[in-house]
């Protein structure tokens, strides 16, 4: 237990009422249903719902403190009948108070480890991955956060965002603190910075990969300039920042970084550099070679195909020279990297490789299939389809990149949600044959993924995407277990491949 006050010592605040010195509190919540006695309640305004209407609530179930935003008279609450024993302070953003309440709570669990933050509009899942492996093949305990959900200590936890809630993330802190870990690896989105779950965080290294449009609209970013803002935040909190020269607006994130900046790149000179990439296909591995110089000198075996998942690796092993991990984990990781749902080979044998990748768009998906070109397959097959109740742009898209990049689309289920498969096919068809693209139709995903490796032609690359590591399918509001891996595995292993 502590006093209200200790908890709120990094925060400026006003006192509307009762006495933070006295308040003795256990606990901070942020949802309604857990408020109890000796808890903090932190009112938020969301896109949708405004918990300061909840205030009335809380006090009912004996909630011992309430963090607002605004003046009582302003919530329509009628002061006269609030009890006077309970204290309740203004600060100007809750959402900052509530990530310094957690850290507080958790007895600043983040300045007990070495903490790996990267921020990016691709490859931060990747990224992190790579560097979660190497350290454990160092030796070193290790939690991952991100996209894939939060791993430590052989424990995995789903999540519903890429950086979870400033609460969660203390809480998982802890944990792994608790567990052993000395460091963590963690994805942070530009809404981790924009509604302040990583605020009371200071990252040891800060990891920028790059940045396109994405994520504007309603409830995200304002435009590319708010992304692109809240992408840079990274550095603001980083002891030692990391930035990929290849990346468009490169140069104006190094020049407007507050901390001591490293660089990598496969086309321009730079702290750490790779060359002599090349591609390497054989009947074990799918992968890249490549040499780094620089600040250190490595000889490269990637197990994971494409230029984009070299540019990962040298932020990895950038940031890892710098953190002073050993040339040989870094080797050893690397040439076994597994990254769930990212250019992972599921299937490999004499006739074909099978690949799993989470790529959803038009980007990303001629990405995929411009790398897995480099390849030269006899014929190059993707698999795929689109979410349903999602902008019908990303299936006109898909369709027109399969075209253009495949020489055989397979056309199957995602996510239908309450769509119609057939329906979202058909959209995916009305650019893609026009442009000539070849297809085969196949609603049911099993199925789909059945026939491509059992009509694989010797030297075929066959890509099932738009899920990834998803380990569901959801249709009409019900989600089933159905993971490509898995169903990729037991397909070779019914027919005998």
């Amino acid at each position: 237990m502590a006093k209200l006050a200790e908890w709120l010592s990094d925060i400026s605040f006003d006192t509307l009422q009762g006495n933070p010195a006295g308040s003795v509190v256990e606990e901070v919540v942020f949802d309604s249903r857990k408020a109890a006695p000796k808890t903090v309640f932190v009112c938020m305004k969301g896109a949708n719902v405004d918990s300061h209407k909840y205030i009335p609530d809380v006090i009912s179930k004996g909630c011992t403190a309430i963090v607002v935003e605004e003046n009582l008279s302003e919530t329509g609450i009628d002061e006269t009948a609030l009890n006077k024993d309970i204290t309740i302070v203004k600060v100007e953003n809750s959402r900052e108070a509530l990530a310094k309440l957690s850290a507080a709570r958790f007895g600043h669990p983040s300045e007990e480890l070495t903490v790996i933050a990267i921020t990016g509009t691709k490859g931060k899942t990747t990224t992190a991955h790579m560097i979660h492996q190497i350290l454990e093949s160092a030796g070193k305990k290790a939690g991952c956060i991100g996209t894939t959900g939060v791993e430590y200590c052989g424990k995995h936890i789903p999540t519903k965002n890429t950086t979870p809630e400033s609460y969660d993330l203390q809480h998982y802190f802890r944990d792994m603190v608790d567990e052993g870990c000395s460091y963590v690896v963690m994805e942070a989105s530009s809404q981790a910075f924009k509604l302040h779950r990583v605020d009371a965080i200071t990252f040891d290294f800060g990891i920028f990969t790059n940045i396109e449009p994405d994520h504007i609209g309603p409830n995200e970013h304002a435009d590319f300039e708010e992304y692109k803002f809240f992408k840079s935040c990274i550095f603001k909190q980083s002891k030692t920042g990391i930035v990929n020269l290849d990346a468009d607006y490169a140069a104006e994130f190094i020049e407007n970084a507050p901390c001591k900046i490293y660089t990598y790149s496969l086309e321009k000179p730079a702290d750490f550099t790779a060359d002599g990439i090349k591609p390497i296909n054989d009947h074990e591995f799918v992968g890249v070679e490549f040499q780094v110089q620089g600040h250190t000198d490595l000889s490269v075996r990637l197990d994971m195909p494409g230029k984009y998942n070299v540019s990962n690796a040298m932020a990895a092993i950038s940031c890892l020279t710098l953190a002073g991990i050993e040339k040989t984990s870094m080797l050893h990781a690397l040439s076994r990297i597994k990254v769930d749902g990212r250019t992972e080979v599921a299937f490999k044998n004499k006739d074909m490789s099978v690949l799993v990748d989470y790529a959803h768009n038009e980007m990303a998906m001629e990405n995929l299939l411009v790398t897995l070109r480099e390849y030269a397959p006899k014929r190059l097959v993707v698999l795929f389809g689109c979410g349903g109740n999602r902008a019908k742009d990303r299936r006109y898209g898909m369709g027109k990149a399969a075209a253009k990049y495949a020489d055989l689309s397979i056309l199957t289920a995602d996510n239908s949600r309450f769509e119609e498969t057939e329906d979202i096919i058909n959209d995916i068809k009305s650019t893609l044959v026009p442009a000539g693209g070849k297809y085969v139709e196949i609603p049911d995903r099993r199925e789909a993924i059945e026939y491509a490796m059992t009509h694989a032609e010797p030297g075929d690359m066959i890509a099932v995407i738009g899920k990834g590591h998803e380990d569901y399918q959801e249709v009409k509001g019900v989600r089933t277990h159905f993971l490509d891996r898995e169903v990729i595995a037991e397909t070779a292993v019914k027919f005998n491949l």
